[in-house]
Order: C-alpha cells, then structure tokens, then sequence
C-alpha cells in the first residue's frame, strides 16, 4: 500500500504533513473514501473511529493499522471539518492532490480489482475483524499478527 502514495505526501488532523513511506510501513492500510455531505459516511465515521481506537488505542500492542482518508468533500473547509469528527491518528490524502482530482483512483481500482462503494471494503474487514479470535487480533507484531492469522485460516478451511 505505500507504494500507492509514492512521491506523495499526507496530512494529519493538524494540518501537519506526513510522510507516508514512514507513517505506512509495515502497517495495513485502510482507505476510507467519505464525505461530509453522504449521510451514511457521517453515521459510519463513529463506528469506525470505535473500531480503529480498539485495534491502537486501547490494546496493550496495537495493531499494524493505519486509516487514509480520501475526501469527496467539495472544498478544503468542508474536508477539514469533517476530519475533527474522524480520530485524531487518522491521516488523509491533501484536498488538492492530483490523484484525488484525477482518474487515478479509477486506474488503482481497476489495477486492483477493488469494489469501492458504501464503504465495502471497510465495513467488509470489520465485519472480518470481528469474527477473529483474541489470541488472532493481540498478537504483538506484524509477523506473529501474519502467522497467527494464517494458521486461523486454515483451521477454519
């Protein structure tokens, strides 16, 4: 996933700008294409930021998790307000980057075979994440979080 926003720059709630080689790696990335104006994006935003301060906040090793979010908002304004509403460890694709702008997120769709619509992809992994075993979601590192999960897999194939 960083390779997706190579040459790229982030933002955090603050404004401040990140660098996502280093805010990204080695974390699962999750991207969440929302808007202030889509109702069912303002009632899903809770839910999400519940999910993500489970998976980093309040857990003894956080998860590898990083949540992107990629605006639909109609100006800078509304984007940044909508952000205040979002966790404060989210990062978010600047308002004016040419990748938002452009069809370069139809290509990344179409390169990986992604379904983004209504939030699938996240509500779809939550909906996984949840259905996981303790022993799964607390592993301590990427590594044993990857083996774990792999050996879950097969125990329920």
């Amino acid at each position: 996933m960083v390779d997706l926003f190579s040459g790229r720059i982030l933002v955090n709630l603050e404004g401040g700008f990140v660098d996502p080689e280093q805010a990204l790696e080695n974390k699962i990335v999750g991207l969440y294409f929302s808007a202030s104006w889509c109702s069912l994006c303002r009632d899903f935003t809770p839910t999400l930021c519940d999910f993500y301060s489970e998976l980093v906040d309040v857990v003894t090793h956080p998860a590898p998790f990083q949540i992107v979010f990629i605006s639909s908002d109609r100006s800078r304004e509304e984007m940044t307000s909508f952000m205040y509403k979002m966790h404060p460890g989210w990062l978010a694709l600047p308002f004016h980057d040419p990748l938002k702008q452009s069809n370069g997120w139809k290509q990344i769709q179409e390169r990986n075979n992604l379904e983004l619509r209504r939030n699938f992809l996240i509500v779809r992994t939550i909906n996984q994440w949840n259905n996981l075993p303790p022993g799964v979601v607390s592993a301590p590192t990427l590594e044993v979080f990857k083996k774990r999960l792999d050996n879950h897999l097969l125990e329920v194939v």
